[in-house]
């Protein structure tokens, strides 16, 4: 237990300090101007949450050790701010944001360690619970708390909310699984329970709230109501206020204080570290979808379902089942079903092994024969039909979310009762969507834990629309506290049901929560509003506006799905904070604020569409599927004059002559004294051609050797379109003599067998991805009617795959068609593009010759691996030529994206860093990527050598030379 030793002002500020002021203040909290910002775009960008509510903080602040956050805290005291601590900001509730200083506590606090063998876990609370579990999973372990959101929900959100999930009940909660933590009181004490001194420590430093604790625990303990409501709430699914069953279930304030931090959201301390008992991994699953004629039939099944071994019941009503059969793939069951008063529920079983799940199963089956299903009780063990069944549920959200209409606001809210009281309380809850206006919700949950799930959409610009909303939720929380059950199950209460926990707990254990905060935090100083607020309109106000800005984005609900998988998050912007910039931008133009609209566009442009790595990785985790990179493009594009398309366009007519003049600049700059050259590329740069050319380095790559000549076999097998950029940069390795990937592919077909021809006039073609990237559209619709009419007669219109050797190219390939005619478009759609590793495990890999084996490999699979569905190819090829293959655990797109990690080398940097520090841990026989840029990128991160896969294939497969 220790104090922070940071200096700060010790009189509080009054009136709050300038932004310049506060910004110096907080910067000697943690030594470092850099992490701190009180501009209004970085304020504003990191204002926005998966809630309806909306705070913008005076100040953000990135916090590396604890020690930080308790001078942060005692700096805000000063300032007289509060503080809110942040982390994934995926909290529906509110809980994420305030207009004091906020703490970034994610960007520096991603760190796992594995203890005896994945039985313990000690996290830090910038991971996902995503994350973490992939660090378990090769132990055959999980966490217990499995929230929906696992992808972009935190460690720290996920002790602050008490998460749970569909699987883990009360049993295997955050509450009931965490062994200790680490934290830190708002007085800048940190407490580390697993201390064996922790409690006398506790009460050497913090003597007040200790004999504090003490009070509270002898008054709950002691008063038969207050015990009897707490074990009444908290035998369910329970978020609702402060965590009060830690009273009863521990004995010492060290004990108890480190169980009321779960749940506590950020307003009683920050949790540094959690050490959590983790719950075996059930691979071996069983799934089906049992529709019942209605709520009632469906409730009654439960016993019978749960009984007979069923790890998860999730319950859909009638309006969930109409969401899900609009979907693009409804599953067999909802085919020809015509929804009236239907509900479903969808069942799992789960065991350790194929032969306890049959025992499971088979000793199950007469139970579901029983149940009163419009069809057979059917389970599969098939991953795809399992997958669909899933995706079916979770896919309620971003069918709701996505075609809700626009300017509204999805909320998701949850509650739990008593088992006996759910079907009453289902159809409550529908009558009341009817008599409230509200006829697109639906409701959804955990069937299993009497917890239910509802979804509706709301606007709230207008006062009328606000007072529905206001009448709907009293109505709702009468519903649910007379059936006995609690306001929030899994979402923590945040600010919506801050002002309804006295509600439902009462005046006396109200008066206790009161009393907890006070201790805790005398000063008030952490998150304010959130949890316990007295005011009965608190949870209408501060509602966020979210005005029609572009179809493409205008269906986000700043979820923060898409940020773990974004390489500029740690940076510059994330897809969400650039959607909701552009949100901003949009309510300071209505309110006629042109100094605010100018500032944050000033901002944009760099921040946001210049930085993008336009990956599109942000697709591939949206709920709601924006891709917002291909926004970034569009406005890239929109940045483009008549002028520069004129000459994008030229350079693509005349595309061989500028590859050939590449390389010859790259021979020629190689050949000049580094400090001339880079002295010339800075001057440039200063000039206004930052987005063109890059400032050299010392690691620059040299030219590559030209494409291959054009071939055609007898009997070629497929096409083979050579990446220029192969030819643009050399490999890491032989400066260009050994051909790169494309003369490495080539030599491997021939190993194989297998005959592939290469176009006439290969030198002229790309694949379109650097004018597509860069906005430049007339030079893609150019280059993409070249390329097509070459792989359409190399092909043989389309009878020949066409195989390229850069998995950012093939990707390319595949989306031609965004630049092509109409006409064009059907020739494009009979050609099928396929990536040179895909190509090689499927056809090449069972013809080659015996591969000498490399002993171990570092393996960076690309964002583009991901769009293409090969990361399984790439981990094939990777097998056959080591049986010590390591993908990190933080890998991430590196953000070279063709030029960016040239152009803009700090975003490369701060992308691959976590990667490279993983990688750097230990020593590879080879480092192996599947993109040039990629390796060039993942090359400076290291400083380890990263090939093209193949490029290694090819020496494994070589035939020996003699003596060598």
């Amino acid at each position: 237990m220790s104090h922070p030793t940071a200096s700060v002002p010790s009189a509080a500020a009054s009136p709050p300090p300038s932004d310049e002021r506060l910004a110096d203040l907080l910067a000697s909290c943690v030594g470092d101007p850099a992490r701190v910002s009180t501009a209004l775009p970085r304020r504003i960008a990191a204002a926005h949450d998966a809630s309806p509510y909306l705070f913008t903080p005076r100040a953000v602040v990135r916090a590396a050790s604890a020690g930080e956050v308790g001078a942060l805290m005692a700096g805000a005291r000063a300032a007289g701010l509060p503080v809110t601590l942040r982390s994934g900001g995926t909290s529906l509730a509110g809980q994420a944001g305030g207009d004091g200083v906020q703490i970034d506590v994610r960007t520096h606090w991603r760190e796992a360690e594995i203890l005896d063998d994945g039985r313990r876990v000690r996290l830090q609370p910038g991971l996902t619970v995503r994350q973490a579990n992939a660090r378990l999973a090769r132990y055959g372990r999980r966490l217990g708390p499995d929230p929906a959101s696992e992808s972009a929900c935190t460690i720290g959100g996920l002790v602050a909310n008490n998460s749970s999930g569909m699987n883990c009940g009360t049993r295997d909660n955050a509450y009931r699984t965490i062994e200790s933590l680490r934290f830190v009181l708002p007085s800048g004490t940190v407490v580390d329970t697993a201390d064996a001194d922790a409690d006398a420590a506790l009460r050497a430093r913090e003597p007040e709230l200790h004999a504090g604790l003490l009070r509270l625990r002898d008054r709950v303990r002691g008063s038969a109501a207050s015990r009897a409501t707490v074990e009444r709430l908290f035998a369910m699914k329970n978020t609702m206020g402060y965590g009060l069953n830690s009273f009863l279930d521990h004995d010492t304030p060290a004990d108890m204080l480190a169980r009321l931090m779960v749940g506590s959201e950020g307003t009683l301390g920050f949790v540094a570290e959690a050490v959590f008992r983790t719950v075996p991994l059930l691979p071996h699953t069983a799934t089906g979808l049992l529709v019942l004629p209605g709520l009632a039939e469906a409730t009654d099944c439960l016993p019978v379902l749960l009984a007979a071994g069923a790890r998860t019941v999730e319950l859909l009503d009638a309006a969930s089942l109409r969401v899900a059969q609009r979907s693009g793939e409804p599953v067999e069951a909802l085919r020809r079903l015509t929804v009236t008063g239907h509900a479903a529920l969808l069942v799992e079983f789960a065991e350790g092994s194929a032969e306890a799940l049959e025992h499971t199963v088979a000793a199950a089956e007469p139970a579901l024969r029983l149940l009163p299903t419009l069809t057979p009780a059917a389970l599969t063990r098939d991953a795809g039909e399992r997958n669909k069944l899933w995706r079916l549920r979770k896919g309620l959200y971003t069918a709701v979310a996505g075609a809700r209409r626009l300017g509204t606001t999805a909320l998701l809210e949850d509650v739990a009762v008593p088992m006996d009281r759910l079907t009453a309380t289902g159809e409550g809850l529908i009558a009341l969507f009817a008599r409230h206006g509200y006829d697109d919700a639906v409701i959804f949950g955990h069937a299993r834990d009497g917890n239910l799930h509802f979804m509706l959409t709301q606007e709230f610009d207008s006062d009328g629309e606000l007072e529905r909303y206001a009448r709907f939720t009293d109505d709702m929380v009468d519903l649910v506290l007379d059936a006995g059950g609690t306001l929030k199950a899994e979402h923590g209460t945040g600010r919506a049901m801050a002002p309804f926990v006295r509600r439902q707990y009462g005046d006396e254990l109200h008066d206790v929560m009161r009393e907890l905060k006070r201790l805790c935090d005398p000063h008030q100083l952490l998150s304010p509003g959130v949890l316990l607020d007295d005011d009965p309109r608190a949870h209408l106000g501060h509602l966020k506006s979210v005005p029609q800005v572009d179809p493409a984005v205008d269906a986000c609900v700043e979820c923060g799905y898409c940020e773990p998988v974004c390489p500029t998050a740690d940076v510059t912007t994330t897809p969400r904070q650039r959607i909701a910039l552009l949100r901003e931008i949009a309510v300071a133009d209505a309110a006629g604020d042109d100094a605010r609209k100018r500032v944050l566009e000033d901002d944009y442009g760099y921040a946001a569409v210049a930085s993008c790595a336009v990956d599109s990785l942000c697709v591939t985790a949206c709920p709601v599927h924006i891709d917002t990179g291909e926004v970034m493009k569009r406005l890239r594009a929109d940045g483009h004059g008549r002028t520069a398309q004129g000459v994008a366009d030229r350079v693509a007519r005349h595309w061989e002559g500028t590859v050939t003049g590449v390389r010859t600049a790259l021979k020629a700059a190689h050949a000049v004294p580094l400090p001339v050259t880079r002295a010339a590329t800075r001057a440039m740069r200063g000039l206004g051609a930052g987005e063109l050319v890059p400032e050299w380095t010392g690691d620059m790559p040299r030219s590559g050797p030209e494409r291959p000549a054009a071939r055609h076999p007898a009997g070629a097998e497929a096409v083979f379109f050579a990446a220029c950029i192969g030819s643009l940069f050399a490999p890491e390795e032989g400066g260009g003599t050994t051909g790169g990937s494309a003369r490495a592919f080539l030599r491997l077909c021939e190993r194989a067998g297998v005959p592939v021809a290469v176009p006439d006039g290969l030198g002229g073609l790309c694949c379109g991805t650097p004018w597509q990237s860069k906005g430049y559209t007339r030079g893609h619709r150019t280059m993409a009617a070249r390329t097509l009419d070459a792989l359409w007669a190399a092909s043989d219109h389309g009878r020949l795959p066409v195989v390229c050797d850069a998995s950012s190219c093939t990707h390319g390939l595949e989306r031609l068609a965004d630049a092509l005619s109409e006409p064009d478009r059907a020739r494009y759609a009979a050609l099928r593009f396929v990536d040179s590793v895909a190509f090689t495990a499927e056809r090449l890999l069972p013809a080659l010759p015996a591969v000498r084996p490399l002993a171990s490999m570092a393996l960076h699979p690309t964002c583009s691996t991901a769009h293409l569905g090969a990361d399984e190819a790439l981990r094939t090829v990777a097998a056959a030529l080591s049986a010590d293959v390591t993908v990190p655990d933080s890998w991430g797109c590196c953000a070279f994206a063709g030029d960016r990690g040239l152009l803009h080398p700090e975003v490369t940097a701060v992308a691959t860093a976590r990667q490279a520090a993983e990688i750097n841990s230990r020593s590879y026989d080879a480092y192996a990527s599947c993109n040039r840029t990629c390796e060039i990128g993942m090359t400076r991160a290291t400083g380890r050598p990263y090939r093209h896969i193949l490029e290694l294939l090819d020496e494994a497969t070589a035939p020996a030379v003699p003596g060598a």
